[in-house]
């Protein structure tokens, strides 16, 4: 039996950090939710690519799932308005679930106020708001601290991809 794994996205997320980790989770007999405001709503990745939005934010709940996604793009700034986002994405670094957040994702977990003295990388233009909110970074393609993976662009996909599936498994 497969885990399954919420990821919060909106329009403008960079469709490759969404589509590929989804394919990989797919193929290793996870299940996916894409979450955002609601459930239906069409979103427009930085590309053109669309998007079907499977659950709204106010009808999920971190104790229904085993990981959180949260690809890179603009998609991370978007979501912090809402700080819905934050509280379902907060939930689960507080009972260590895997987190798994990148390129620009990393920075949306600002928001969650968890990133105190947590080993991190992600996109270079974010590296100094990640070590205002306390975190660690450090510039390398994945960044595995404890329940939480992050990495800095697509070109880390693969690393990305495999330290998420390892940390998947290991809490099977």
């Amino acid at each position: 039996m497969g885990k399954k794994i919420a990821v919060l996205v909106t329009n403008m997320v960079e469709e490759i950090e969404l589509t590929d980790p989804v394919k990989h989770f797919k193929e290793a007999n996870h299940s996916v939710d894409l979450v955002e405001q609601e459930a239906g709503k069409q979103i427009t990745g930085k590309n053109g690519g669309t998007f079907t939005i499977d659950k709204g934010i106010d009808e999920v709940k971190a104790e229904d799932y085993d990981a959180l996604l949260v690809p890179g793009g603009f998609s991370p700034d978007l979501l912090r308005i809402d700080e819905r986002n934050a509280a379902f994405a907060r939930k689960f670094i507080e009972a260590k679930k895997p987190v798994f957040a990148i390129c620009h994702g990393p920075q949306f977990l600002i928001d969650t106020d968890l990133l105190k003295g947590v080993h991190v990388t992600g996109f270079t233009s974010i590296r100094k708001d990640l070590i205002n909110a306390g975190a660690i970074f450090i510039d390398e393609e994945v960044v595995v601290d404890q329940n939480i993976v992050t990495s800095r662009t697509p070109d880390d996909l693969p690393a990305f991809n495999r330290e998420a599936l390892k940390l998947l498994n290991d809490k099977l």
